[in-house]
């Protein structure tokens, strides 16, 4: 969404209408009524039916007033207040046509003053739990509804396709398989909770360098195989009320009048049946264009679908009446099919939220996403050890910055967590001084570094560094060299939004990358440092050796094509410091007896340490060279805890699409494909041929 200082700017030039809805039941109209006074309301006809029905009551002015929001003051102020709504879409009394409210926030909790702040998702995607994503959406869901909302603004779906982007951290990493998977479970258990999901922002959004008018340029096999599939899958598995279009241009069109998208590949390719809003104040650039190209509402408010312009647009013929009627019946279709017309109006009950079960969810799936990197005999923390942390990102809240951003109600930040826990006390230096922290180091039996990095709406990372990417801080980078000579046991703690450099990582005893872990991620990160929880995070995004270059703004071709994250990693052979997919446990793990029996992969999972623990087999698929693909694709992955001593068979199934490729149109690959399975992209002991 815009940046607060850019909405600011643009409501004062513009003159925008300014409502703030004071609590959601002050604004909301009662139920639909009767069927005999108001067919629509028969809940006995299909939504289609329904919508038809209600389209020919509504006067023009009416349907006008349907396709925008209403209130350009809310967006600004949900951070902090309570009462604020992301977006308000206002009803038609006369003829029981509710008020529609939007939550702020959505992919890391609602943002309507403070909340429960859960990890960010990119801590989901490194969870690699399709259940962790049932859980966390049903969370937001439910936190959305009682606070009065009718749609939830997540999840986003965009691919991290520079590991510098500003808003990776709202992503699932790097992989479409993935993010799919993790997705479509996020919808589903957030719409059961009476909300519909508005999925974003579609398509081709992965940078936040000149957003607002990027052009990307996509070639058309790259975008339906690296870029579409997590909104296909959010779609057609997850059920996906809404889509909100980007603020980017997508093959030289804007995305929100982008007809190839909106309409051949949402509405036709997929059958969506919802509803297209644009992102937030300058989401649509044109008018005749959005309602041509399949945007329904223009939000927060209307500025190309202001009444006066839609109303030119007409009388010019630019758009029909026609084209009208069907941006609204897409609306309140999507409307009568979850349900909105038919419950008796809601009053917000915030004080009906769970807390200590939102607090529990929060720090689940933090321990769920923790990933251990690096551990030389150190981890977990003995009983008894004396500790020092050092790091100002320490003694912080850390999280990314932009419209996903949740206050947190009580947050517990890394220094608290591992104080809480040692039991005893635990010596600190904040790390403005370089040989205050080494002393302070060099008394303890084991030194914690906490660092962390500093992404943000509206501005991608200038370079990967922990310098750079956190310039307000202390030089990170010297500090870890700084501790780790001396104290050996120095074990650093990264709560980053997404890969960063590690040029020290080799002179530590432990590195564990925590995220943007939420509001319980320093009991989280001090329970896996000491053992009580496993770390159970696999990466999303791959770790790089190198810096990568800043992003261009202007016409961006995306000329890497199919090459994205560790796909040109595997396929050009190049090193890393961490693969996707890695991630180390406190005990080990064996694959073996890999079975390939059609489309069905079996595998033996063991636990052969002396502790429980979290397996996360992965299957990769490489198809035969003539089909052109990057070797070692992700196609399966299942989270598997096991006791000591034990095993578990897991079966992945391939179904046709698995060993298809994009040639306008899904083309299943004829002959003899390698599939692999292990532990990461680059940790795959098994292997087998399947011949089709």
């Amino acid at each position: 969404m815009i940046s607060r200082s850019t909405a600011v700017a643009l409501v004062a030039v513009l003159g925008l209408p300014l409502l703030s809805v004071a609590g959601s039941s002050a604004a909301a109209p009662g139920p639909c009524g009767s069927a005999a006074a108001r067919p629509w309301c028969d809940r006995d006809l299909p939504p289609d039916r329904r919508a038809g029905l209600l389209v020919k009551a509504l006067t023009l002015d009416e349907k006008l007033g349907l396709m925008a929001g209403d209130d350009a003051l809310g967006p600004l102020s949900t951070e902090t207040n309570p009462d604020s709504h992301e977006g308000t879409v206002r009803g038609v009394p006369r003829l029981g046509v509710p008020t529609v409210l939007m939550a702020g926030g959505g992919p890391a909790g609602i943002r309507q003053g403070p909340g429960t702040a859960l990890p960010a998702p990119i801590a989901l995607g490194a969870g690699f739990s399709t259940a962790a994503a049932a859980r966390y959406g049903r969370l937001v869901g439910d936190e959305g509804r009682r606070r009065g909302n009718d749609i939830v603004l997540g999840p986003a779906l965009d691919i991290l396709r520079i590991p510098n982007a500003g808003r990776g951290y709202e992503s699932y990493g790097e992989d479409p398989y993935l993010t799919g998977a993790l997705g479509a479970p996020w919808i589903r258990a957030a719409q059961k909770q009476g909300v519909m999901s508005m999925i974003k922002h579609y398509p081709a959004n992965n940078q936040e360098t000149d957003r607002y008018k990027m052009n990307a340029v996509v070639d058309s096999r790259t975008m339906r195989e690296i870029y579409l599939p997590p909104f296909e899958a959010a779609v057609r598995r997850g059920g996906a009320a809404a889509v909100m279009c980007g603020y980017n241009q997508v093959n030289g069109k804007p995305s929100c009048s982008n007809g190839a998208f909106l309409g051949s590949v949402l509405r036709g390719s997929w059958g969506f049946r919802g509803f297209v809003a644009s992102d937030w104040l300058v989401g649509a650039k044109n008018t005749a264009g959005s309602v041509r190209g399949g945007m329904d509402i223009e939000m927060p408010v209307g500025l190309v679908y202001s009444k006066d312009r839609l109303s030119e647009a007409l009388r010019d013929k630019k758009i029909t009446r026609g084209q009208i009627d069907k941006r609204v019946r897409a609306y309140l279709r999507t409307l009568f099919a979850h349900g909105v017309f038919d419950r008796a109006r809601y009053r917000d009950r915030p004080q009906t939220i769970d807390v200590a079960a939102g607090n529990r969810t929060a720090q689940s799936v933090a321990e769920n996403g923790v990933t251990l990197l690096r551990n030389k005999g150190v981890l977990p923390l003995k009983a008894g050890t004396s500790v020092a942390v050092i790091g100002s990102s320490a003694a912080d809240y850390i999280s990314g910055v932009g419209s996903s951003r949740v206050t947190p109600r009580d947050p517990v930040t890394a220094l608290e967590g591992i104080r809480a826990r040692a039991g005893g006390t635990v010596a600190y230096a904040d790390g403005s001084s370089l040989t205050a922290a080494a002393a302070t180091a060099r008394r303890a039996d084991v030194a914690i570094v906490v660092v962390s990095d500093a992404r943000e709406e509206a501005e991608d990372l200038k370079c990967l560094t922990l310098k750079c990417g956190a310039p307000d801080r202390e030089d990170q980078d010297a500090l870890i060299r700084r501790v780790a000579a001396a104290n050996r046991n120095t074990v650093v703690v990264m709560q980053t939004g997404g890969p960063v450099l590690t040029p020290w990582r080799n002179r530590i005893a432990g590195l564990v990358q925590a995220w943007y872990p939420g509001e319980r991620g320093g009991t989280a990160i001090a329970r896996v440092l000491y053992g009580d929880a496993e770390p159970g995070g696999r990466l999303p995004v791959t770790f790089p050796l190198t810096g990568v270059k800043a992003a261009k703004g202007g016409t961006v071709r995306y000329t890497e094509r199919l090459h994205v994250g560790y796909r040109r990693y595997n396929a050009r052979k190049l090193p890393v410091a961490y693969p996707f997919g890695y991630g180390l446990s406190y005990t080990k793990f064996k694959y073996s007896r890999l079975k390939v029996s059609g489309n069905r992969v079996q595998v033996t999972v063991t636990n052969t340490g002396n502790r429980s623990g979290s397996a996360v087999p992965q299957l990769y698929l490489t198809f035969p060279r003539s089909a052109g693909e990057p070797p070692r694709q992700l196609k399966g992955f299942k989270k598997v805890t096991l006791a000591p001593g034990r095993s578990r068979r897991v079966t992945f199934v391939l179904d046709q699409r698995s060993f298809s490729v994009w040639k306008s149109g899904w083309k299943a690959v004829r002959g003899c494909h390698t599939v692999e399975v292990g532990s990461s992209s680059r940790g795959l002991p098994l292997s087998a041929r399947v011949c089709r």
